[in-house]
């Protein structure tokens, strides 16, 4: 992993593209609480980045640390490349460090094929048998239940079963109940901000 404070190549693509308007914090549930004002300009500050940063320079940000590799992979995402589908995947399954699990969600989703319903299958057969690490079986599920909505296929039937391996997660955990749905629902939220995104990039790149 590459420290921000000690790499001025890593400094100086933060000072671009992660902290312009705190954007690594507002990308997850903060772009939801936008008024309409402001996430007007953050689209089109989101947009502008996604078309401006390389991908060398999306493979620097995912060295660094969570708030570098929570921005890439809304960049990512927001422009559709499909070539570091193998990179979120890794990242995603390894759970190496927080807050950045969203995003690799939210570009799995963009890419919306088969395969990454596969990639985040395999997230929920490593990581629900696994209660005591708490760390982003709701997401996944969500985001596997957006893809089997929109592919019409069926990825979540087996772990959604009775007494399933999301119940038995659950049952573990001791906590209130998670609805699947409701999961659904909000990775759906993220979606729907990252497809506006997407349609202000196309008009940038249309321009240009």
């Amino acid at each position: 992993m590459r420290d921000v404070r000690s790499d001025p190549e890593l400094q100086e693509l933060v000072r671009r593209f992660v902290a312009p308007d705190r954007r690594y914090l507002r990308l997850g549930g903060g772009v939801l609480r936008l008024n309409p004002v402001e996430r007007s300009a953050f689209v089109r500050d989101l947009a502008q980045a996604a078309h401006d940063i390389t991908p060398a320079e999306l493979g620097i940000l995912f060295e660094g640390g969570w708030r570098e590799r929570r921005t890439a992979a809304w960049l990512v995402a927001v422009a559709h490349r499909t070539e570091f589908r193998d990179l979120v995947d890794r990242l995603l399954l390894a759970s190496a460090g927080p807050y950045a699990g969203p995003a690799y969600c939210v570009a799995l989703a963009k890419f919306g094929t088969a395969a990454d319903a596969e990639l985040l299958s395999a997230y929920l057969d490593h990581y629900l048998p696994r209660p005591d690490l708490d760390y982003d079986q709701a997401v996944v599920l969500g985001t596997l239940l957006y893809l089997d909505e929109t592919l019409g296929s069926a990825y979540t039937t087996r772990f959604l079963a009775p007494d399933g391996p999301w119940d038995r997660w659950l049952e573990a955990r001791a906590v209130e109940a998670l609805d699947p749905q409701s999961c659904r629902q909000a990775v759906q939220q993220l979606i729907a901000f990252a497809d506006e995104t997407a349609e202000a990039l196309a008009l940038l790149d249309c321009e240009n």
